[in-house]
Order: structure tokens, then C-alpha cells, then sequence
């Protein structure tokens, strides 16, 4: 039997079959040691075949090839990975200015992954209704401009007063999206917006630490009432990037490749070299300076990528 993973817990995946029903899975052992670098051999949106054991639960026995899928580092420190979600026809990334802050090294470094698994990358600006000071009204400007610039999809939106929510609407309507970011960004509360019959459960935030605290605890797939369906993933504090090449890095920056092609030698690394084309427009404004940070903080991810920064 063949069907889509549509939850994972860790220890069980629910799986719907193409007839439409739905079973509980236990994993077969050899998919954990096939993927001994991965902590979820199998994810949300994950093609399987399911093996009948008889009067034992059901076992998925295999993954089919995914097209693409969204990874990230398990710890700073570690060499494993965890697969967020697959087979995506997009990624929503969830990013607020205020209670929580996101950084824009967290969006850039979501934003070259799903660059590197070619996965589109939507970026939805939550909680506008906060957004009540001049500073922070001109900071949400300017980041709605900086990535709408480099090509991004961008909705300013609240799921506490619904504006936008009809933009995001449209963008997933029809569409397998993942939909992704910090703790307290308000997923849930987008998702309660988007599903009224979901009911998921609404965090706080610390007011201690003005960061999200985890209500999602496991990944699971939601179908829209319009078409089309969302997978919503416990919040992340930290986006480690992994196995990326360091020749390749700037590839997943679409504004830094573009403008590469200006640099004197073909390997520049853009970070000291001479005849950069990169440094140049870094240094003239016409590259944000936040996303060259987020560039260098990739090359810094790996101790064999030694390097003497420009700035």
C-alpha cells in the first residue's frame, strides 16, 4: 500500500493511504540506520509504502524519492540533520519584529536552504497590528522591500486582526506549503485563522526572555478548506545550515550569485579578494549588508572554511 505521511511524533507516523483511510505506522528499523546522520528518517509529506504486518501495526517500508524537502542542522554543535517537511511546492516562513524578534540571520539562512533543496520560499511578516513605533514601521518597509527586491513573495499580515490573511489565502490555495519559524510567531494562530476546525493550541511568549515558547510538539499535515494543504512543525530557535559547500554558499543567495559574475577570479569567495565584485557592491549599498552577515555566518559553519572577514 502506498500513501502520504501526514503526521509524525516521533515514534508513530500517521500515514493516509490513496483509498482515502488512514493508518498508524511504526518504522521498519533499517529506514533509522539508512538514515543514521537524520533524526526522522521519514517526514510530513513523505511518498511511502506501507507493509501490512498482519495482527502487528502496520510498518512503512520504504520512501520514494522525494523532489525536494526543507533540512536543518539538529544543534549548533551537531553532524546530524532533521527533514522538516518534503515533496513541497513551497515554504512559508513566519518571521515577526516584535514579540518575538526575528533575525534576519535566521530568515537568510531558512532562505538558502530552500534556495540549495529548490524549494520556493514565501515570506510572511506576522503580528503588523504591533508594529506601532516609526522605527519599527520603517524597519518592516524595508525589509518588505529588501526581499520583494531579491524576488521573494511578501505578505505583511495578522492573524489577530486578519489583515493579509486573503493574501496568504491565495498563496496557498492549492499548494502542498510548509509553513515554518521561531517559536511564538504565531503559526498557530495563522493556522486557527486559515483551519478554524484545527484547534490548535496558542503559546505565550516569555516575558522574561521575549522569545516563543514550543505549543507544537510534532509535524502535521492540515488540509485547507479551499484546496491545497499546510504542514505545520514545532517552532525552531536556531537554523544551522549543513553540508553546504563553501564554492556553492553564494549560489543560495540570489543577489550575491547575480552580481558574482562582475568578480575578477572565478573561485572569489567574497571575502578578501581583490576585483570583487561582491565586496564592492556590498560596500556601495546595492547588496543589504544584513545579507552579506548572513553569507559569512554560512562560510563560518564549517572550521575548514578559514577566511580574514572584509568588515
Amino acid at each position: 500500500m502506498k500513501g502520504l505521511v501526514i503526521k509524525n511524533t516521533g515514534s508513530w507516523v500517521t500515514v493516509r493511504l490513496d483509498d482515502g483511510s488512514t493508518v498508524n505506522c511504526k518504522m521498519r528499523g533499517v529506514l533509522r540506520l539508512k538514515g543514521m546522520r537524520c533524526t526522522n528518517p521519514v517526514a510530513v509529506g513523505d511518498i511511502v509504502q506501507v507493509e501490512d504486518k498482519g495482527g502487528d501495526a502496520p510498518v512503512v517500508g520504504a520512501i520514494e524519492p522525494r523532489r525536494n524537502y526543507i533540512i536543518r542542522r539538529a544543534s549548533n554543535l551537531s553532524k546530524e540533520f532533521q527533514i522538516i517537511a518534503a515533496n513541497l511546492d513551497q515554504a512559508v516562513l513566519v518571521v515577526t519584529l516584535t514579540n518575538p524578534v526575528t533575525s534576519t540571520t535566521f530568515i537568510d539562512r531558512f532562505l538558502a536552504t530552500a534556495e540549495a533543496y529548490n524549494v520556493p520560499a514565501v515570506l510572511a511578516f506576522n503580528k503588523v497590528d504591533l508594529i506601532t513605533t516609526d522605527e519599527l514601521q520603517q524597519q518592516l518597509g524595508e525589509l518588505l522591500a529588501l526581499y520583494q527586491e531579491i524576488g521573494y513573495p511578501v505578505i505583511a499580515m495578522s492573524a489577530t486582526t486578519g489583515a493579509g490573511a486573503d493574501d496568504l489565502r491565495q498563496l496557498l490555495s492549492g499548494k502542498m506549503s510548509l509553513l515554518s519559524g521561531n517559536s511564538g510567531v504565531g503559526k498557530s494562530s495563522i493556522i486557527n485563522l486559515l483551519v478554524p476546525d484545527a484547534h490548535v493550541r496558542v503559546g505565550d511568549v516569555s516575558h522574561t526572555h521575549h522569545k516563543g515558547m514550543h505549543t507544537t510538539t510534532f509535524s502535521e499535515l492540515l488540509d485547507l478548506p479551499g484546496g491545497g494543504a499546510i504542514i505545520d512543525t514545532p517552532g525552531v530557535k536556531a537554523f544551522g545550515t549543513i553540508d553546504f559547500e563553501r564554492a556553492e554558499v553564494a549560489h543560495y543567495f540570489p543577489e550575491i550569485f547575480k552580481i558574482s559574475d562582475g568578480c575578477r577570479f572565478n573561485n572569489c569567495t567574497h571575502t578578501h579578494e581583490p576585483g570583487c565584485a561582491v565586496l564592492d557592491a556590498v560596500e556601495r549599498g546595492d547588496i543589504a549588508y544584513s545579507r552579506f552577515v548572513s553569507y559569512l555566518s554560512i562560510l563560518d559553519e564549517d572550521p575548514n572554511n578559514k577566511y580574514r572577514k572584509p568588515f
